[in-house]
Formats: C-alpha cells, structure tokens, sequence
C-alpha cells in the first residue's frame, strides 16, 4: 500500500508529507519530555507566579 503511495506522489505532496512528519516527531518529542518531567519541577514552576518577596527567588531549586 505504501509503495503504491509514494510511487505517485509529485513535488507538492513529498512537502507535505515532510511536514506532516516534522510535526508527527515535534508531538512525539514533546509527549515523551512531559511524560518524563518530575512533579517537584512543576510545583517550583507553578508557584513561581505567587512569590512576591525577593527572598523566595533566591532559594535554589531543589530537584
């Protein structure tokens, strides 16, 4: 089935399929980096909005 696909496509198409496989590898790569990130990271991301004291920035991030 593949073979009789890519037999038949012209200049527009293989552009297309190049991006469409860039994209496909963009949302593996991002997928597997959120299914790998550590919750204490997010929690330190997440508060960082509500610190408001200079003190708070200063503390070292603790993984």
């Amino acid at each position: 089935m593949f073979k009789q696909f890519t037999e038949n496509i012209n200049a527009n198409q293989a552009y297309l399929l190049f991006s469409l496989g860039i994209f496909f590898v963009f949302f593996i790569v991002v997928t597997v980096m959120l299914i790998r990130i550590r919750k204490p990271h997010v929690d330190h991301m997440s508060d960082l909005p509500l610190q408001d004291s200079l003190t708070d920035l200063q503390q070292p991030y603790q993984s």
